[in-house]
């Protein structure tokens, strides 16, 4: 694969909001590409610290009914309208993947390497966060859409109890995925200048 075949994949990878359930490939080869990033994407000290929890059909229903659940006790009635139609949004997708870091694996890496304890808990969220783009971008590549959603810590303990999520792994992110009902709009950049510099070429 040359370089410019992986650039176009990474330039592919949008956020695409209208989603629908009818997926390019079987819900089994999807896990299979979330398998493989979560055995392939690196992670500080090889810790290994990402956990990851994929919902198909049912099961990703429930989270975005959970969600609505727990934002109604919270968003004043008169301006739930809205919220509620996004999170009806997410959930006419096909699925999602919830992305965990795990706690006690962090831990350990402070208690082994003391003069780096500081760093883990920093350093975990970025390999998190390379398993949520190496999971998204391959996903684009297949042709499925997808959007990345925050609704922890809100949604925590709904989530661990109808899962049976362990108490050491802190919910950091939701993937929603699906069949691409309509395409992201136009995307727009901010200069390259004061972003990006190259020195000694």
């Amino acid at each position: 694969m040359s370089y410019q075949a992986v650039q176009q994949v990474a330039q592919t990878r949008r956020s695409i909001y209208a989603l629908n359930k009818e997926l390019p490939l079987p819900a089994a080869e999807v896990a299979k590409i979330v398998e493989h990033a979560v055995l392939h994407t690196p992670s500080s000290f090889n810790s290994q610290s990402t956990r990851v929890v994929v919902l198909f059909g049912a099961e990703h229903e429930k989270l975005w009914d959970l969600t609505t659940e727990a934002l109604r006790a919270i968003v004043p009635a008169e301006n739930f309208a809205p919220t509620e139609q996004k999170l009806a949004m997410f959930k006419a997708a096909a699925g999602s993947v919830l992305f965990f870091e795990d706690q006690k694996v962090v831990k350990g890496l402070q208690e082994q390497f003391p003069a780096y304890a500081a760093n883990f808990p920093v350093w975990v969220e970025h390999t998190d966060a390379m398993h949520q783009y190496a999971v998204w971008t391959t996903l684009a590549a297949a042709g499925i859409g997808a959007n990345l959603q925050h609704y922890n810590p809100v949604i925590d303990a709904a989530v661990a109890k109808t899962w049976n999520i362990p108490a050491d792994w802190t919910l950091r992110a939701q993937l929603v995925f699906g069949g691409i009902a309509a395409p992201a709009g136009e995307k727009t950049f901010a200069p390259l200048e004061g972003r990006f510099a190259v020195h000694g070429l």
